[in-house]
């Protein structure tokens, strides 16, 4: 994972890449690769370290060209969450509670963070350790990625990857993991193996390839680190009441529980903390109320679809229950050319200044939430839809 910021996910795609011409992409990779030096100098990286890792590097021709799309942003929340949270894959999270029950009870003493939630990500990012973490050779990846788009937060990471090797804390043969860069079991970008990664044993450099219990740590003191706060739930599931006004989708959990909101079991809500009424597929889908805990969820991988998915599937392995609302019939999402022209349709109206993307996170839901608000469509849910584009449109 990368130096992070709220913007920023852990496996993260590289959406469009700007491929220099073939005949001289060699040299120039070169080049660049030379242009680095000053800055991995200055973290203490010796000549020798440099040259043995980045002398005879050649660019992935495979990265070079198209980017890759990221399921997170490309399919609905529902089936990414289905497949989420596949009775295969809860049941090997409930097993590998069970095995790793010691080890999962001394990380959550110190970390604060749920075992449910550890295994959760881990199993979102290797299936419990089952799947492969990659096998490109790190540093190749990050530097052809990062000579491509011309990005110095890439050139960053391959000099977190020299910064590795100079410490001893892995082998050249050991910087393994996806075509993006991130690495073993967490799916750490170098960066993050350097801020985050820790031993369970408390010695010796973290060995988040092979080690279940360093891969768990490391994953809990990252959440912990981003400010995971102890006790309390990530959110809960909620019912709208009929006399929700919609004016406002954000408060405190006891702000919301005075306007009628409980948990969809009928159970309370948490009696302190601040809250956020999402709704994935609108009002006319499940409702959640999302504690700050499940924004430090987000900074694992920048995306509703894997951060619900995590939380859902640590309810599931802690053997609580699943979604208990319907999801919309025939539900999906607006083509990516309208989700870019509600963007700027938006904008144009003064409802929303970020990134013209087509991805609607939490910026673009409250600008919609605003522009229905404005417009008078109701319910105000802060969800894309086909009628907010069409009253964008019109004129409303």
């Amino acid at each position: 994972m990368r130096a992070l910021s709220r913007r920023h996910a852990l496996a993260f795609a590289v959406a469009t890449l700007a491929p220099r011409a073939a005949s001289a992409a060699g040299a120039g990779f070169g080049a660049y690769l030379d242009s680095l030096w000053p800055r991995v100098r200055e973290q203490g990286v010796s000549r020798a370290t440099f040259d043995a890792a980045l002398s005879d590097l050649a660019p992935d021709p495979a990265l070079m060209g198209a980017g890759a799309r990221q399921s997170e942003f490309e399919r609905t929340i529902k089936a990414y969450i289905d497949d989420a949270i596949s009775a295969g894959r809860v049941g090997r999270g409930q097993a590998a509670r069970t095995r790793w029950s010691d080890a999962l009870t001394r990380i959550e003493r110190k970390e604060g963070v749920p075992a449910e939630i550890i295994l959760a990500v881990w199993g979102m990012e290797t299936d419990f350790g089952k799947a492969s973490a990659g096998d490109k050779d790190v540093i190749r990846s990050l530097a052809t990625l990062a000579f491509a788009q011309g990005r110095d937060d890439l050139a960053d990471e391959v000099v977190a990857a020299l910064v590795m090797l100079e410490r001893g804390l892995a082998t050249r043969a050991r910087l393994k993991g996806s075509w993006a860069g991130a690495m073993g079991q967490p799916q750490f970008l170098p960066s993050a193996y350097l801020k985050y990664a820790v031993s369970f044993g408390g010695s010796g450099a973290p060995n988040i390839w092979t080690s279940t219990e360093d891969s768990l740590a490391s994953i809990a003191h990252f959440l912990r680190a981003q400010g995971w706060a102890p006790g309390m739930v990530w959110g809960t599931e909620t019912r709208v009441p009929a006399t929700f006004d919609w004016r406002a989708l954000t408060g405190s959990f006891a702000g919301f529980a005075a306007q009628g909101f409980r948990r969809a079991d009928g159970g309370a809500l948490p009696a302190t903390g601040q809250a956020t009424l999402y709704l994935p597929a609108g009002a006319d889908g499940p409702a959640f109320l999302l504690s700050d805990n499940y924004w430090i969820i987000k900074l694992y991988n920048n995306s509703d679809s894997y951060a619900m998915s995590v939380a859902l599937l640590g309810e599931r392995i802690a053997g609580r229950a699943a979604i208990r609302a319907p999801w919309p019939p025939n539900f999906k999402l607006l083509a990516p050319s309208d989700r870019v022209q509600l963007q700027k349709l938006l904008r144009d109206r003064g409802f929303y200044d970020g990134k013209i993307d087509g991805r609607f996170g939490p910026s673009s839901r409250d600008s919609i939430h605003r522009y229905q608000t404005s417009a008078g469509l109701a319910p105000a849910d802060g969800f894309a839809s086909a009628r907010v584009l069409e009253a964008l449109k019109a004129g409303r």
